[in-house]
C-alpha cells in the first residue's frame, strides 16, 4: 500500500515549545518596562518638583534674611539719629559679618546718599542723588521695603538691591527720616545648587526671573557670562506657567527630551527650575529590557536546540515503526477497524498499527523504549526551564533592591535638605543674637554656653544628615592610582589626633600601586580611625595602630586597630548593617558606609575584637595590574 511521507510533526512539536516558552516570559517583559517606565517617570517628577519648591523657599530665605538684617539696622537707635559715625561703624559690621554684601548706602529723607561704604569702593565714593530710583521711592513708600533691580556686579557676578526705610521711633506716627540700601551679591545661591546637583550628576538647575535674568545655576561658570539666560524655548515655557509649582516633558527644537520641573519663590517671583534628561530617568529600565532580551535568546536557543532534539527522538522511532508495520503488514489481517487518521507521522502510525495485531507484543517494547525516551528528556527540558525561570527571578529581584535603594537615595536627599534650611535659619539667628550680645559688652557666660552647645548641636545635625546622604548616593567612582603607603602616610598627617591617643604606624615594604576612589577610602578609613578614637577616651586614652600588609600577591591588607574596650560577640555580625549602632547618639552608617566603599573596590573587610583588648579591622584591595 503507497504512502506518503509528510515529516510535519517535529514543525509542530518545534512551534509549540517555541510557543508555550516566549509568550508568556514576552508578555510579563513587556508589562514589567512599561511599569517601571511610569514609575521612575513620575517619581523623578515628584523629586525634581520637591527640589524647586524647597530651593525656591532657601532663595527666598536668603533674600529674606538680609532685608531682616537691615531692617533691625535700620531700627537702632544710634542709627536713626543719622550720626555718619555711628552708621559708618553699623554699616562697617555688616561687611564683615556678611560676606555677601557688596555695597552699602545711607540716603536721607531727599534721597540723596550721605554715606556709601563697599568692598570694592575707593576712600572717598561719589554720593549719589536717587530720589527717583525705585529703592528709594518704594522703601520711603507705604510698602516699607524694596527688592528688585537685578544686575551683573562689575559685569559678571549676578546681585541684587535690597532697600528698608530708617523710621523714628521717637515720632507718633513713626515715620520715615531716610533709607538703608544693599546691594547683596547671589553668588551662593549657584554655589547652593552646585552642592544640591553636582555635575557628576543628570540633574541641572536654575534660578531665573520672569524677564530672563539668570540669577543662578547649578553649573556656576554660567552666570558669569553678560548674556547669561535659559534657552528660549524652556524660559518662555517656565515663565508662562499659571500655578505656582509643577512639572512634566519637555521636548526641545533639537531633539532633546527632558523631564522638567519648575517652582515660584513666594514673593520675588523668582523661578526656580530643574531638568534631567529622559533617558537618565529610564535608565533603570533600559538596564531591565537588555537583561529581560538577554534572557529571551538564551531561552530561544536552549528552547531550538531542545525542541529539535526531542522532535528528532520522537520521530524517528515513529518512522521506523511505520516501515516495519508496512512490511508486516504484508500479510493477512482480516477485521481491522476503520480508525480516524490525522495528517502527520501519528496518523501514518495509527493506521499502520491496526495491521499489526499479530505483531503488537514485538513492538510494544520499541515503544516503551520511545516513551522512555520521551519522559528522559521532558524531565530534562523541565529543568531547564526551571533553571531560567530562577534566573529571571534573581534579575527581577536585583532590580526592586536597586530601586529601593534608589527611593532611599531620593528620600534622604529631600529630607536633608528640608532639615538643613531649618538649620541654616537657626545658624543665622546664633549669628544675630551673637552680634547683638556683642554690642552691648560682655554676655553672661550662661548665655554663651548655650549658644555653643546650640552650635555644636547643629554640627551633629549636619554631621548625621552627610553621613545619611554619603550612604545612601551612588556616584560615580573617581578611581587614581596611588602608592598605598604613601598615601596613608599623607591622611595621617593631616589628621587631628587628640592628645591622649598614640598613633603607632607600621608600614610593609614595598609600597605596592592601588586604583581607588581617593574620597571614598579616605572616608571609611577615617571613619574607621574616628570610631577607634572614640572608644578610647581620655585621660586612660590607648593607642591607634594603622599598618599595611601583603597577605598574598595581587592583594594589599590595611589595618586599624584600637586598644579599647572591645566588640562583644553577640554583636559583632550586626555592626556593619545600616542604622545599627550601640552608641548613645549615632546612625549606624559609619561602618555600612566602610563595607559599601570596599565592595565597591572589589575587596572585603574583616574585622578582629576581643573584650578588653581592642578591636582590628582588616581592608583587604587587589593592587594595581
Amino acid at each position: 500500500m503507497p504512502t506518503k511521507r509528510r515529516g510535519k510533526l517535529a514543525y509542530k512539536i518545534l512551534f509549540w515549545f517555541l510557543l508555550i516558552s516566549l509568550a508568556p516570559m514576552g508578555f510579563v517583559g513587556y508589562h514589567l518596562i512599561s511599569i517601571s517606565q511610569r514609575s521612575l517617570r513620575n517619581e523623578t517628577l515628584a523629586m525634581q518638583e520637591s527640589l524647586a519648591v524647597g530651593f525656591a523657599d532657601t532663595t527666598q530665605k536668603y533674600v529674606t534674611a538680609f532685608v531682616n538684617v537691615l531692617t533691625e539696622t535700620a531700627s537702632l537707635e544710634d542709627f536713626v539719629s543719622m550720626n555718619p559715625i555711628k552708621q559708618h561703624q553699623y554699616l562697617d559690621r555688616i561687611l564683615q559679618i556678611h560676606l555677601a554684601v557688596l555695597e552699602l548706602s545711607v540716603l536721607n529723607a531727599k534721597g540723596v546718599e550721605t554715606l556709601r561704604v563697599g568692598r570694592f569702593l575707593g576712600p572717598n565714593p561719589e554720593m549719589r542723588d536717587l530720589h527717583l530710583d525705585d529703592l528709594f521711592q518704594v522703601a520711603i513708600g507705604p510698602r516699607g521695603q524694596y527688592i528688585g533691580h537685578l544686575d551683573r556686579f562689575q559685569g559678571l557676578y549676578p546681585s541684587v538691591t535690597v532697600s528698608v526705610p530708617i523710621l523714628d521711633q521717637r515720632l507718633q506716627p513713626a515715620k520715615p527720616v531716610g533709607v538703608l540700601a544693599a546691594r547683596i551679591s547671589l553668588n551662593p545661591l549657584s554655589t547652593m545648587l552646585a552642592m544640591e546637583f553636582p555635575s557628576t550628576g543628570n540633574s541641572e538647575a536654575a534660578v531665573v526671573s520672569p524677564d530672563g535674568f539668570l540669577i543662578a545655576d547649578s553649573d556656576p561658570k554660567k552666570i558669569y557670562r553678560p548674556d547669561a539666560h535659559l534657552p528660549d524655548e524652556v524660559l518662555k515655557v517656565v515663565t508662562t506657567q499659571t500655578s505656582a509649582s509643577g512639572g512634566g516633558e519637555l521636548s526641545l527644537a533639537s531633539g532633546r527630551r527632558l523631564l522638567a520641573a519648575y517652582a515660584q519663590t513666594s514673593s520675588l517671583g523668582w523661578i526656580v527650575y530643574v531638568q534631567q534628561p529622559i533617558e537618565a530617568a529610564y535608565q533603570s529600565a533600559e538596564e531591565m529590557k537588555v537583561q529581560i532580551i538577554k534572557v529571551l535568546s538564551i531561552v530561544v536557543a536552549a528552547t531550538l536546540f531542545l525542541s529539535l532534539l526531542v522532535a528528532g527522538h520522537i520521530t524517528q522511532p515513529i518512522r521506523l515503526l511505520k516501515d516495519a508495520a508496512d512490511r508486516l503488514g504484508k500479510g493477512q489481517f482480516e477485521d481491522l477497524p476503520e480508525v480516524v487518521t490525522t495528517n502527520d507521522e501519528i496518523g501514518d502510525l495509527a493506521q499502520t498499527f491496526l495491521g499489526m495485531s499479530e505483531s503488537l507484543k514485538e513492538k510494544t517494547g520499541e515503544l516503551i523504549h520511545a516513551k522512555q525516551e520521551l519522559e528522559k528528556f521532558t524531565k530534562f527540558l523541565e529543568k531547564r526551564v526551571d533553571a531560567r525561570t530562577r534566573e529571571l527571578k534573581a534579575a527581577q529581584d536585583e532590580l526592586i533592591k536597586k530601586e529601593r535603594l534608589a527611593a532611599i537615595g531620593q528620600m534622604a536627599s529631600v529630607v536633608g535638605h528640608e532639615i538643613r534650611n531649618p538649620l541654616a535659619v537657626i545658624n543665622n539667628s546664633i549669628y544675630f543674637i551673637k552680634t547683638k550680645l556683642g554690642t552691648g559688652g560682655e554676655p553672661d557666660p550662661k548665655i554663651a554656653k548655650h549658644i555653643k552647645i546650640i552650635e555644636s548641636e547643629i554640627q551633629q545635625a549636619n554631621g548625621i544628615i552627610n553621613e545619611i546622604l554619603t550612604y545612601s548616593r551612588q556616584r560615580e567612582m573617581q578611581v587614581e592610582r596611588v602608592q598605598v603607603n604613601a598615601w596613608l602616610e599623607e591622611l595621617l598627617s593631616v589628621y587631628p589626633f587628640p592628645p591622649h591617643v598614640a598613633l603607632d604606624k607600621r608600614f610593609e615594604a614595598p609600597d605596592v600601586p592601588i586604583d581607588i576612589d581617593k574620597t571614598e577610602l579616605q572616608q571609611a578609613i577615617r571613619n574607621l580611625m574616628g570610631n577607634g578614637i572614640e572608644v578610647m577616651p581620655p585621660p586612660k586614652g590607648g593607642k591607634l595602630i594603622v599598618r599595611t600588609a601583603i597577605p598574598e600577591p595581587g592583594w594589599v591588607e590595611i589595618d586599624v586597630g584600637d586598644t579599647g574596650a572591645g566588640i562583644p560577640p553577640e554583636v559583632l555580625d550586626k555592626i556593619f548593617a545600616p542604622f545599627f549602632t550601640t552608641k548613645a547618639r549615632g546612625t549606624g552608617l559609619g561602618l555600612a558606609v566602610v563595607r559599601k566603599v570596599v565592595d565597591r573596590h572589589k575587596g572585603r573587610v574583616d574585622v578582629e575584637s576581643q573584650v578588653g583588648v581592642g578591636t582590628t579591622f582588616k581592608l583587604f584591595l587587589p593592587t594595581a595590574v
